[in-house]
C-alpha cells in the first residue's frame, strides 16, 4: 500500500480554522487541498417564467439550505416582487434559520425550522398543514423530500431556482493527488466532464454516502474509503483510518 501525501477534497475550503481538515494534515503530515467540483447557478427570471408558478400564491416557504434561501429573495428582487411579512419560513435546520437575517428582520418574522433533517422539519410543519408552500430548489433534489411531502398532504410546489453545474478543472490537468474525495454523484460527473481520459493508477478514492458510492463504482473506479460507516460516523475519520494504514512504516 503506497502512502498517502497529497489529498484533495472536492469541496470549498472550510471558512473555521477548527475545521477537522486542518488538524489532520497537521497530525499525519499530509497536503490537503479544497476544491469546489461542482457550483450552482442561478436560473433568470425569464426562465422562471416559463415554469408558471406563481411566488406570491403560496404563504409559506420551505428552505433546505443556503443557496435556496440566496435564489429565493434573489429571483424576487429580478421579479420584482414583495415578500409579505405574513410570509412563514420553514428552515431544514436553525443555521439555515439564522441566515435568513442577511434577507430580513428575524425577529418580526415567522420563521420555524427543525433540527437537522427533512423528518424533523415536517414534525414542525405539521402545525401550518393548511400552508400552501413553497420549495425552492435546483435541477438536483433529493427524492426523499417530495416523497414525504406528497405522502403528509402538504400542498407545495416545486421552485428549481438554481441548477447544479459542473466546474473548470483545466488548472489541475497536470497535478496529481494520491486522494481524491467527494461528496455527489455530481463531483464524480465533474471529474470525467473535465478529465474524460482519466485513470485511477493508484490514486485512491474516498466516497461519502450511498449515491456517491454507486456513482464512483458506475464510473468503472476502485472505491477505497466510504464514509459514514457505524465506525467511521464522518469523513476525516475515515481518511485519518485508511492514512494510518497506508502510511504505517514498514
Amino acid at each position: 500500500m503506497n502512502k498517502v501525501k497529497s489529498i484533495l477534497v472536492s469541496q470549498p475550503k472550510p471558512e473555521s480554522e477548527r475545521s477537522p481538515y486542518f488538524d489532520l494534515a497537521d497530525k499525519h503530515n499530509l497536503k490537503i487541498d479544497f476544491r469546489p467540483f461542482i457550483h450552482v447557478e442561478g436560473i433568470g427570471a425569464i426562465e422562471f417564467r416559463k415554469t408558471r408558478v406563481n411566488i406570491l400564491e403560496h404563504n409559506a416557504v420551505i428552505f433546505t439550505s443556503r443557496n435556496a434561501v440566496d435564489h429565493y429573495f434573489r429571483i424576487a428582487e429580478e421579479m420584482r416582487l414583495n415578500i409579505p411579512n405574513t410570509m412563514k419560513f420553514f428552515c431544514l435546520s436553525e443555521s439555515t434559520a439564522f441566515y435568513l437575517q442577511k434577507y430580513v428582520v428575524y425577529r418580526k418574522r415567522k420563521i420555524f425550522h427543525g433540527k437537522t433533517t427533512f423528518k424533523d422539519l415536517l414534525d414542525v410543519m405539521k402545525k401550518h398543514k393548511d400552508g400552501k408552500f413553497l420549495f425552492p430548489c435546483s435541477d438536483i433534489l433529493k427524492a426523499e423530500y417530495p416523497k414525504l411531502l406528497e405522502e403528509n398532504g402538504y400542498q407545495y410546489s416545486k421552485a428549481v431556482l438554481y441548477r447544479t453545474v459542473c466546474s473548470d478543472l483545466s488548472d489541475l490537468a497536470e497535478i496529481k493527488y494520491d486522494m481524491l474525495v467527494f461528496f455527489s454523484p455530481s463531483g464524480i460527473k465533474s471529474l470525467f466532464q473535465n478529465f474524460p481520459k482519466f485513470e485511477q493508477n493508484g490514486t485512491r478514492i474516498a466516497a461519502f454516502g450511498s449515491t456517491t458510492t454507486k456513482a464512483v463504482e458506475a464510473h468503472g473506479l476502485s472505491l477505497n474509503i466510504q464514509a459514514p460507516t457505524p465506525e467511521t460516523p464522518s469523513m476525516t475519520m475515515a481518511i485519518e483510518g485508511y492514512v494510518k494504514q497506508a502510511n504505517k512504516r514498514k
